[in-house]
């Protein structure tokens, strides 16, 4: 760290230059000065100085002071917070001081933050305070509560779920995030104290939960809140398959296998979605667990996980969107695809259903989920004649929407009114198209409506359920891109 170079951004020294020339100590502090000695670009600068809030608005006017804990952001080039030195009292919330008391002591404030890496501050010509060892932690790869462990984590309980964010997320100085570790004394503190996870909002524990599972080692962050008694306030639901064996298709437990193909999920640079779906893609196999050993069976676990999946995204305040992609990847995460059973028509039922836009993360999953069961072969020949069919068959109507005939066009064509008929005849022209994309004039369709009105209510319900599926002729280009014969 000696020869580091250290390069604090203009509107920083600007504004550490201003305060000290008005007679105020001030430093940049906090989790920027961490990142700095990690030679990581940081993403937020804060300061802290011993001028009161209405002192540093008059040194900025350019800033504005709505909250009870002394932080005046500063507008710059980017809003800046500047905090006046403070001790904290009281945390009947386990998450915000009942009260605050300003002070003309660093080290009272620095000794009131999480952890001793984020305990650093540096002053206008770029010397490092560390009263509490936390160079030396992050030369260790050390999660370090400042002070008693136990004071800090019932301050704030959310401190437990970022010992551990820190733990996987933090890179080595100049390297990649790997082999940091969580002090003894802290890690005891946080199992004793996870109970006081209950008390914090469920976006805060979702914003640190997500955080952990977009870094690159999400299934260490998995391990570390199953072994601090915190998973038990995120997902428990995922406790419920640790130990609980599966069948020959599989070499590993339940909870092991997913978090395998979490791990897969992120190595492999998957989106969010991509990365849930894949944790909770099996999570009710345990509940529908029938028999042992290498036969027993989870019929339905792809329906009651899909179903759990959303229970769980809801009770952590997620977003309706990312909760239906999510269920949407579980529910079909157990499709068929066997090159010589299904065709084409079977491929566009698939797109119909799942939506083009997803196909591309539904196989994602299926990726994960064959590394994740200890298959080395991450894409099999079976996917990528899937990926060949999909590409194919892209352009085929799949949805009403597509058919060149629609509503308006069949109401004068058969002189029929609008009513439930009408559905029937547009879903009966589907299923043909699905089956004959070659049908999708309208010329054709015209004709085929004909031929439909003459049928019944009921056999047009069973015209689009029971569709005979036909072999299709192949393009060789096509197969070729995809590796397959």
């Amino acid at each position: 760290m000696k020869n580091m170079r250290i390069k604090l951004p203009n509107e920083i020294v600007d504004i550490l230059n201003k305060l000290e020339k008005s007679g105020f100590e001030a430093y940049a502090v906090g989790g920027c000065i961490r990142d700095i000695l990690l030679e990581k670009k940081p993403k937020d600068w804060d300061i802290t100085t011993i001028a009161k809030p209405k002192q540093i608005q008059e040194i900025f006017p350019n800033s504005f002071y709505k909250n009870k804990f002394g932080t005046v952001t500063v507008k710059t080039k980017n809003a800046i917070e500047i905090t006046t030195f403070r001790t904290e009292q009281d945390y009947t919330d386990k998450r915000h001081p009942d009260k605050i008391s300003f002070t003309s002591d660093l080290k009272k404030d620095l000794g009131r933050r999480d952890f001793t890496i984020n305990a650093l501050a540096m002053d206008k010509n770029k010397k490092i305070i560390d009263l509490f060892n936390g160079k030396k932690d992050i030369e260790r790869k050390t999660i370090k509560a400042v002070g008693k462990p136990k004071k800090r984590f019932s301050e704030d309980a959310l401190r437990m779920l970022r010992a551990i964010r820190f733990a996987v997320e933090l890179p080595a100085r100049g390297g990649p995030a790997f082999g940091w570790n969580i002090e003894k004394e802290t890690f005891k503190a946080i199992k004793e104290n996870s109970h006081l996870l209950q008390m914090i909002a469920k976006e805060r524990i979702r914003d640190e939960f997500f955080k952990m599972i977009m870094s690159e080692n999400p299934e260490e962050a998995i391990k570390l809140l199953e072994e601090s008694d915190l998973l038990e306030y995120v997902i428990p639901e995922l406790k419920k398959g640790i130990g609980v064996g599966q069948n020959k298709h599989h070499i590993y437990t339940i909870y092991q296998h997913s978090v395998l193909s979490l791990k897969f999920a992120a190595k492999r640079k998957y989106s969010l979605e991509v990365r849930l779906a894949a944790l909770l893609h099996d999570i009710a196999k345990p509940q529908v667990k029938r028999g042992e050993g290498e036969n027993s069976t989870f019929y339905n676990h792809d329906y009651v996980g899909a179903k759990t999946s959303i229970k769980i995204l809801q009770r952590l305040k997620c977003s309706k969107k990312l909760i239906e992609k999510v269920a949407l990847l579980v529910r079909n995460h157990m499709f068929v695809y066997n090159v010589d059973e299904v065709t084409e028509a079977g491929v566009r039922r698939l797109l119909r259903r799942v939506g083009k836009e997803n196909i591309k993360d539904l196989i994602n999953l299926r990726v994960t989920d064959r590394l994740g069961s200890g298959v080395p072969k991450a894409i099999p020949y079976k996917l990528r004649h899937l990926e060949y069919v999909i590409e194919k068959v892209s352009k085929d109507p799949i949805s009403a929407k597509m058919l060149k005939i629609n509503g308006d066009d069949l109401i004068k064509l058969l002189k029929i009114k609008p009513s439930a008929r009408l559905g029937l005849l547009i879903e009966a022209l589907l299923s043909e198209a699905l089956q004959d994309p070659k049908i999708n004039t309208k010329q054709k369709l015209s004709l085929k409506a004909k031929e439909l009105n003459k049928l019944s209510d009921k056999e047009l319900k069973e015209k689009t359920t029971k569709v005979k599926e036909k072999k299709e002729e192949v393009d060789l280009k096509m197969k070729g891109k995809h590796w397959v014969k």
